[in-house]
């Protein structure tokens, strides 16, 4: 081996060492600062319909609030790291987070639904710069370890599915008669940790700079989001999210309609947010060996199946079966999409790219959020499950047609 050969190795070994060291931390990160999601989440409904009196189809509006507010924070998080560095920004969206949690627990004190609803959006502009941990994981990666990098951030969220879930059982009453303040207070330090943790988040500026000497100048944005392997990615990424997002939100509301309590309604979102993430374990692997088309196609078609358990009936394994194959098919089919995105840009794009993609994806995750009260109310359970598998056969072919395209295009599908 010749000593250029021997320096490069050692470049590249550094290189991999780094992208998974600081895909740990984002990892550890994304337990605690992604707890607030399943918290936020699994009350935002339940809530709602406590402080509401008469109109009761707004009750979800709160966690279409978190949503927007993921949407509303996207481009400013992007900018933000980009004028200070990922370090500081997402520590900077912890802080966020700790607000959020604050102004929630302070409108339910005052019984002040829409303060409530606006805390929620504050909480979900935090959880912007949670979503960007993905990304920041695999743009510091070597290609062979980005989507591998992505799913050890996303295994973060399995200890943050047992950590929101059992803060919200454990807290809820803390300030008793005020019901649920204790589990939003709670926030604020669950932010606090995730900052502390992202204060060991470390990112090779001087390979960052060699990458930028040797990349190839930024195109117009219009020119790269025009993209059809582009704009197939963001619709089977936003399939994913959105019917994730749309059954997950009613789904606790149904079942208290059916007489489980809200502590059964809470564990199966824990169950829920569990299958989200368990698999990210092995979803990276599974990528590399499979491709990132058919793994996408995989977890659409587990979105399929999860609609017809849930329409099968309104007994508790009907709830859980569809909500575990519901976080199953959002890991393959969201993980899946977020690496072929991840193709479709360069180094000196990634921020404007990023940012554009997760408002577009969360904009559509809110509104999915907004009519899963708005269906629930006016067609019960059911017609949430009816829209659920329409969407994902369309995704399906979209999918199917750009991996045609590529193929008769002689570009490499995987």
């Amino acid at each position: 081996m010749s000593v250029g050969q021997s320096a490069a190795s050692s470049e590249s070994s550094a290189a991999l060492g780094l992208a998974r060291r600081n895909a740990v931390v984002l990892a550890a990160a994304n337990a605690f600062i992604g707890a607030c999601a399943p918290i936020a989440i699994s009350l935002g409904g339940i809530v709602g319909d406590y402080l509401l009196d008469e109109d009761k189809s707004l009750a979800t509006a709160p966690v279409t609030g978190f949503n927007i507010g993921v949407a509303l924070g996207a481009l400013p998080a992007a900018w933000l790291m980009r004028l200070v560095g990922r370090r500081y920004g997402f520590m900077g969206g912890a802080v966020v987070s700790c607000i959020g949690g604050l102004v929630a627990a302070t409108a339910l004190f005052r019984l002040d639904f829409w303060l409530f609803a606006a805390g929620l959006v504050i909480v979900g502009m935090g959880g912007a710069f949670v979503q960007q941990f993905r990304f920041a994981a695999a743009d510091n990666a070597p290609d062979s370890f980005k989507a591998q990098a992505i799913s050890w951030v996303l295994i973060g969220g399995i200890f943050a599915a047992i950590i929101g879930p059992q803060t919200v059982i454990f807290t809820r009453d803390y300030f008793e008669p005020v019901l649920f303040a204790g589990a939003y207070v709670s926030l604020i330090g669950l932010a606090l940790i995730g900052a502390v943790i992202l204060s060991f988040l470390r990112v090779h500026e001087n390979t960052v700079l060699l990458e930028h000497e040797n990349e190839e100048p930024a195109r117009p944005l219009g020119e790269i989001i025009s993209q059809p392997r582009f704009l197939t990615a963001l619709a089977c990424g936003v399939c994913s999210f959105a019917l994730m997002s749309f059954m997950m939100t009613g789904a606790p509301l149904a079942m208290i309609g059916c007489g489980f309590s809200t502590d059964l309604a809470t564990l199966g979102i824990q169950w829920h947010v569990l299958a989200m993430f368990g698999p990210s374990f092995f979803t990276g692997k599974l990528i590399a060996r499979f491709g990132r088309e058919t793994i996408v196609a995989t977890g659409l078609v587990i979105l399929i199946v999860c609609a017809f358990i849930a329409s099968l009936g309104i007994e508790l394994w009907n709830f859980w079966l569809a909500l575990v194959l519901l976080g199953v098919g959002w890991n393959f089919g969201f993980i899946g999409a977020t690496a072929m995105v991840t193709t479709t840009y360069r180094s000196s794009e990634k921020n404007k790219v990023q940012g554009v993609h997760d408002v577009i994806l969360f904009s559509t995750v809110a509104f999915s959020s907004l009519m899963s009260g708005q269906v629930l109310n006016a067609f019960g359970w059911d017609g949430i499950n009816m829209i659920m598998w329409p969407i994902a056969v369309v995704c399906l072919l979209v999918l199917g047609l750009q991996v045609r395209s590529d193929r008769k295009n002689g570009i490499k599908v995987g």
